[in-house]
This record gives structure tokens, C-alpha cells and sequence, in this order.
């Protein structure tokens, strides 16, 4: 399960970005169709995973992070 601290961390941030999503028209497609069909909280944890995810590949493999644009799951303004 992990560090809860860290966890509660990454679902604000994904809440975050969601929010940023709605009514905006730059927002990434995935991301506003994945609300249409599910809870926002469902895809607020579900962003958070992604999230996760790349933070620990950055770690374990090294790297840098490049975004790749509005596909990345970020709602640019």
C-alpha cells in the first residue's frame, strides 16, 4: 500500500489537474472522456496511479521527465 502520506499527496495533485479539465477546451481528450464515463474521484486515483507510475520509473531508471504534450495528462492553460 505504501506511504499513505505520499499517496494522499499524489490524489491532490491529480485532483488538481482535474479540475483544471473541466470547461476547459485545451484539456486532454483521455482525460475528459474519462470523466464522462467514471467518478471524479475514481479518475482522480486512477490519474494518481499514472502519476506514480512515472515518478518511479524516473527514479529506478534515471532520466529526466519531458512532457510530450497535451496527450501527457496534464491540462495545460
Amino acid at each position: 500500500m505504501g506511504n499513505a502520506t505520499l499517496r494522499s499527496l499524489l490524489v491532490c495533485g491529480a485532483t488538481s489537474v482535474l479540475r483544471r479539465v473541466k470547461g476547459n477546451e485545451k484539456a486532454p481528450r483521455r482525460l475528459v472522456a474519462l470523466l464522462a464515463r467514471r467518478p471524479f474521484k475514481v479518475v482522480a486515483v486512477a490519474l494518481a496511479n499514472k502519476m506514480a507510475r512515472i515518478i518511479w520509473a524516473l527514479l529506478t531508471r534515471g532520466g529526466t521527465y519531458r512532457n510530450t504534450g497535451p496527450a501527457s495528462g496534464t491540462a495545460h492553460t
